[in-house]
């Protein structure tokens, strides 16, 4: 999931879809757009929510442990601190390196200084929005596990997940409701860079992993030949359904799928749930059945994988000021994942044996 990331933001960077610190100078034809159009869509249609699932997954079993002070305490810790570090320092660094001539930076220490008194860095936290809204929710399970009863201890794995009727209703409901907060709140729009537009498959991914744990679902779900033969259909049905839907939609315009009542608002909505269910069960599946070892360059990777999250934006930001531009769009964005994927790993092992960042880390 890290890997998509970095992967999604470099893709942003080279074909101008989504926003992000940076863009090439060049915007890209609209057929050179179409491949990351495809692509890009897929990848947010599932890699946040999944993330947001498994974070729920954990977080029952955390808050089984703990209670809800300390589960809370330690979320503070874990996710509230790397969030401020990307607000007070990564940032301002960042925006600072961009354009560091810009006439209304003036000074460094006077530029951070109104940084901090405008209140600006509120709504900094880039990719660290993520670690913003999970701790939100974690607030939101622990005050309601406090109020409605303690957490059920993770379950077995039981041999009867979810039927297909209720991933079907699940889908729907959360397409429906998708649409319907996108009538005031399209796609492109934030409030403190939280795009509410996204938030309700974060909400329904994230009480579903909770639902998960308590229930024991997550093995069965993963071992499922039911989940490969819907990651199947969603690798294939999704592109030719999203390029229809596209095609048939084209004449409206692109704001058209942003938001507000039109078919093709709500079809992007539900499409997004569809293919999002489907890769998510698709690639739990996959993993589960061929790629459940562990070693230790794996388990290497996974102790810095937050780390590589929180760092990877001043490393790709400066790939791509360092790479040479005349180069094919698609050889940029590899070059900027597999490089900054490299490096950024060893900036997260450097963080992690460095007093301070390794707790916060």
């Amino acid at each position: 999931m890290i890997v998509l990331v970095v992967n999604m933001h470099a893709c942003v960077t080279y074909s101008h879809v989504g926003s992000w610190y940076v863009n090439s100078p060049v915007e890209p034809s609209l057929g050179e757009k179409i491949p990351y159009i495809v692509w890009q869509a897929h990848l947010q249609s599932f890699f946040m929510g999944l993330l947001f699932f498994i974070a729920g997954y954990f977080a029952n079993g955390s808050l089984a442990r703990r209670g809800p002070g300390p589960f809370l305490r330690e979320r503070l810790a874990r996710l509230g601190l790397p969030t401020l570090l990307y607000m007070l320092v990564i940032h301002p660094f960042i925006v600072r390196g961009i354009d560091p001539w810009h006439i209304d930076f003036g000074p460094a220490a006077a530029y951070y200084g109104r940084y901090i008194a405008s209140g600006r860095f509120i709504g900094s936290t880039g990719p660290l929005w993520f670690a913003e809204a999970l701790l939100l929710f974690c607030a939101v399970l622990a005050a309601w596990r406090s109020l409605w009863g303690a957490p059920a201890a993770p379950g077995p794995a039981s041999p009867v997940p979810p039927s297909a009727g209720a991933i079907l209703l699940y889908a729907l409901v959360t397409g429906a409701a998708t649409f319907a907060v996108r009538l005031v709140q399209p796609l492109g729009t934030n409030i403190l860079n939280l795009q509410l537009g996204y938030f309700v498959q974060y909400v329904a991914a994230f009480a579903a992993g909770v639902a998960a744990a308590r229930n024991g679902w997550l093995l069965a779900l993963s071992a499922s030949r039911a989940s490969g033969w819907i990651g199947v259909a969603a690798v294939f049905l999704g592109p030719a359904s999203l390029l229809a839907m596209l095609v048939a939609g084209g004449k409206s315009g692109v704001d058209s799928f942003a938001g507000g009542w039109h078919w093709a608002a709500l079809g992007l909505s539900m499409w997004e749930q569809f293919a999002g269910i489907g890769l998510s069960l698709g690639l739990m599946y996959f993993f589960a059945r061929h790629l459940a070892a562990d070693g230790a360059v794996l388990r290497w990777m996974a102790d810095r994988s937050f780390a590589v999250y929180v760092l990877h934006a001043p490393v790709i930001i400066w790939l791509y000021l360092v790479l040479p531009q005349s180069l094919p769009i698609s050889a940029l964005v590899l070059v900027m994942t597999v490089a900054g994927l490299g490096l950024t790993f060893v900036l997260a092992d450097l963080a992690r044996r460095t007093p301070g960042l390794r707790a916060i880390l």
